[in-house]
């Protein structure tokens, strides 16, 4: 959740019984993570995301991650997982997302303390493999450690169903998106709230306009706009239009969704106003017990 999940929301999250996350995605520095440690304060737990290929150019990003002794470590997007001794080097659990079974084994012989089972549904970058309760199926039958579910877990009925599975926990993005604590701009917030769950396209069309370094395997599922309708399936001709560029960057610079990129996962539909993360967590877990229960 680079751009959405700040340290204000992580230290939200936190506050309220979950593990709150400083996602920094594929913009981030060392001074971007440094403002958002000041903004989490004194939390007594919290997590730290970064992508892979990010912090192979920019080493100085894992250095200040692991400084500031996260509870969490979370790192994907690669397969060069070295960086798990490190963490634990430094007393720090190390997490990461898997897409299949095979991933998942590579993961756990690492050493990998939880793993993310992050399914289709979810919203940014992911490999698009297996739909959540299916991978999630696969992951639990392959390793042993903590398996976190992630994707379309939007609601109490969701969280219910994968804990009911198997899952240790959920991973969950898209459903505090729309926080006030949230990084996200006004104007996302609302087109957030506005969208139905049929609205999002998986697309690498924000990630070649903008010239990042996404590995192609790893598209991103957005809200739909008018930058997507026009580009998707044409990311050949956009890689040399420079207008286009030049658009997209204006279009994210004015928050115009239009234009800009909104990351959402197809549990966006259950999004109907801002809340507070306290509410929308405590609303998450006490629907799913209350569903556990009424299961067993």
């Amino acid at each position: 959740m680079g751009g959405v999940a700040g340290g204000r929301l992580a230290a939200a999250v936190s506050a309220a019984g979950g593990l709150g996350m400083i996602g920094m995605g594929s913009t981030a520095t060392a001074k971007s993570l440094a403002a958002e440690l000041t903004a989490l304060g004194p939390a007594p737990q919290f997590g730290i995301g970064l992508v892979d290929w990010v912090i192979r150019d920019q080493p100085d990003l894992l250095d200040a991650a692991l400084a500031a002794r996260p509870t969490l470590l979370s790192i994907s997007f690669g397969a060069d997982l070295s960086w798990v001794q490190r963490a634990h080097a430094s007393g720090i659990l190390a997490a990461t997302q898997v897409y299949d079974a095979e991933g998942a084994r590579r993961a756990q012989d690492a050493g990998l303390d939880v793993l993310v089972a992050r399914g289709a549904e979810g919203g940014g970058h992911g490999e698009i493999r297996l739909a959540t309760l299916p991978l999630l199926d696969a992951v639990l039958d392959a390793v042993e450690v903590p398996v976190l579910a992630a994707g379309g877990i939007s609601g109490p009925r969701s969280l219910a169903a994968v804990l009911a599975a198997g899952a240790a926990g959920a991973w969950l993005g898209t459903v505090f998106a729309a926080c006030p604590e949230a990084l996200t701009g006004e104007s996302a917030r609302r087109t957030l709230i506005a969208a139905g769950g049929t609205d999002t396209i998986t697309t690498r069309v924000f990630d070649v306009g903008q010239r990042l370094n996404w590995p192609a395997r790893f598209p991103s599922r957005v809200l739909r706009n008018e930058f997507t309708h026009r580009w998707a399936g044409r990311e050949e001709d956009l890689v040399g239009d420079q207008e286009a560029g030049r658009e997209l960057a204006a279009g994210i610079a004015a928050d115009d969704q239009r234009i800009a990129p909104v990351d959402a996962g197809q549990g966006v539909g259950l999004l109907t106003d801002s809340r507070p993360a306290a509410v929308v967590l405590d609303e998450l877990c006490t629907g799913a017990q209350r569903l556990l229960a009424r299961w067993s």
